[in-house]
C-alpha cells in the first residue's frame, strides 16, 4: 500500500485564495521560557496560528453554505473515511474556453458511495497570481448529476469549485452541500491517483458552529 498526500502545506503567509487573508503563526511559550517551568532538560514550544477556515486544503462542510446544516462536529466520519474514490483525469480535455465540467464526463462510472475527485492539473499553479484566474471549476449540472447518482463527497485541485469569476452565482456549493455532499477544494497531486481502486480520506476537527476548515487529505493505493 502506497499512502499519497493530497494537501498543500500550510505556512505562515500562505495565500490559498486571491482576497483572503493568509496565516500567521506566533509564539504563545518559546522553548526558552519554558525552560523556567519544567524539570531541568525539559522544553516546549506552543504556538498559536490564526487562519481562516479556507486555508491550505480545506473542507466545506453544508453549514459553510446553509445555516441548518451540518458544521464540521456533526459530520459522520464514515463519510470522509476510507472512502473509495473515482478520480477523474480531466486535465487533457478540459478546454479555457469551456472551463465547466459537465455532467457528461461522470456518465460512464459507477459513482454512488464515493469520492468524486477532479484531477484538472490546476494545482501546479497554487499560490502563484495565475491560481486564480481562469481556473476549472465543476459546473451545477455536473454537481447534480454527481447528487442524483450517490456521491458522498467531490473534491477539485483548483481554486474553487464554483466559477469564481461568474459575478458570485455558486450553483456547485449550493447543490452538493444542499445534499449533504462535502466539498474538498485546492487538492494536489491527484494525477498520481489511479481513475479506481484508491481510498480517500479528509477528516477535519470536530468544531461546532464552523463550517470549513483544513484537512490531511490523502489517498491509499
Amino acid at each position: 500500500m502506497t499512502i499519497i498526500d493530497l494537501s498543500h502545506r500550510i505556512n505562515a503567509g500562505l495565500i490559498t485564495y486571491p482576497g483572503l487573508p493568509a496565516p500567521t503563526i506566533t509564539p504563545f511559550l518559546t522553548r526558552e521560557e519554558s525552560r523556567s517551568r519544567y524539570a531541568p532538560g525539559t522544553e516546549f514550544a506552543m504556538d498559536v496560528i490564526t487562519l481562516i477556515g479556507n486555508t491550505g486544503t480545506y473542507l466545506d462542510s453544508p453549514f459553510h453554505r446553509y445555516p441548518n446544516g451540518s458544521d464540521l462536529a456533526g459530520l459522520d466520519l464514515s463519510t470522509l473515511v476510507d472512502l473509495r474514490a473515482e478520480v477523474f483525469h480531466l486535465a487533457e480535455t478540459w478546454s479555457p474556453d469551456d472551463r465547466g465540467i459537465p455532467a457528461s464526463a461522470f456518465a460512464e462510472r459507477d459513482v454512488r458511495g464515493a469520492a468524486i475527485l477532479l484531477d484538472t492539473g490546476w494545482s501546479r499553479h497554487f499560490g502563484s497570481p495565475e491560481y486564480g484566474v481562469g481556473a476549472p471549476f465543476l459546473s451545477g449540472a455536473g454537481a447534480q448529476f454527481l447528487v442524483d447518482a450517490g456521491a458522498i463527497l467531490v473534491g477539485i485541485d483548483s481554486v474553487n469549485i464554483d466559477d469564481t469569476e461568474s459575478g458570485g452565482e455558486r450553483p456547485a456549493h449550493s447543490v452538493l452541500l444542499g445534499a449533504g455532499v462535502h466539498v474538498v477544494e485546492h487538492l494536489t497531486r491527484l494525477e498520481e491517483l489511479p481513475s479506481s481502486g484508491a481510498s480517500f480520506t479528509a477528516a477535519p476537527p470536530a468544531i461546532e458552529g464552523f463550517g470549513t476548515f483544513p484537512v490531511r487529505a490523502f489517498a491509499k493505493v
